[in-house]
């Protein structure tokens, strides 16, 4: 894989407390080490070579942790939003010039099995501005949220939900810089509304994954990824 990892790990947490009382949620103690591990592994083991992390709200805890990603077989940097929160475009925003022209995006709350780097080559192939990966939740209980038709997403909303709606926002992304051309930097701004922008310009593929996602941005979510996480162990995680 070419293409640069961005993880959004600068939110508060809030449905975690409290954990997050004194560590962000990436750093949640999951089966016996930090979360932020086992995502580490995992976009090794699926070729990824450079990670940034985007970090707000104790994020100097994860940069202590991970370092410069080279134990995890990574290259591993750190952007801080700053005084405030920019929200999840403004600290894109802020993080270009270190993940350059098109980039992977997904969660530091996520632990996610997708090929990432067919997630990429589908991207580069389509050659929109950006690819939103997504699932059919089926009967796990999630409320479907995107409609998508010929390879493009034409409907993502969480609130006004319609019948056509079969899928789910899987929770990765890829993304060409542009994207964000009409977010000032430094000025907060949030992602819901970059990809409303590009579906209005029919900007916005779609890539369908199998594999069920886990998280741990909910008391139920970690439950069941360390219930995940200990029935895999006994290959490779």
């Amino acid at each position: 894989m070419s293409l640069p990892v961005a993880i959004l790990a600068g939110g508060l947490g809030t449905r975690m407390l409290p954990h997050t009382l004194t560590v962000p949620k990436a750093m949640i103690e999951t089966c016996g080490e930090p979360f932020a591990a086992h995502q580490l592994r995992l976009l090794a083991r699926n070729g990824c070579r450079n990670v940034v992390f985007l970090v707000g709200y104790l994020g100097e805890a994860i940069e202590a942790f991970a370092g410069d990603g080279s134990r995890f077989g990574l290259n591993v940097a750190y952007v801080y939003d700053g005084d405030r929160s920019l929200g999840t475009a403004g600290a894109v925003v802020q993080a270009l010039p270190l993940l350059g022209e098109a980039f992977l995006l997904t969660f530091g709350d996520a632990y996610l099995r997708a090929d990432h780097a067919d997630v990429e080559r589908a991207f580069l192939a389509a050659e929109t501005d950006g690819l939103m990966t997504i699932f059919r939740p089926g009967e796990r209980g999630e409320t479907p949220n995107v409609e998508y038709r010929d390879g493009l997403i034409v409907a993502y909303d969480k609130k006004a939900r319609s019948k056509k709606m079969e899928y789910i926002d899987y929770g990765l992304s890829a993304f060409r810089a542009r994207a964000f051309a009409n977010v000032t930097p430094g000025s907060s701004a949030d992602l819901s509304d970059i990809n409303q922008a590009l579906i209005a310009r029919k900007q916005l593929a779609a890539y369908v994954v199998e594999d069920r996602p886990f998280e741990i941005g909910s008391p139920e979510g970690l439950a069941e990824t360390e219930r995940f996480l200990k029935g895999s162990r006994t290959s490779n995680e």
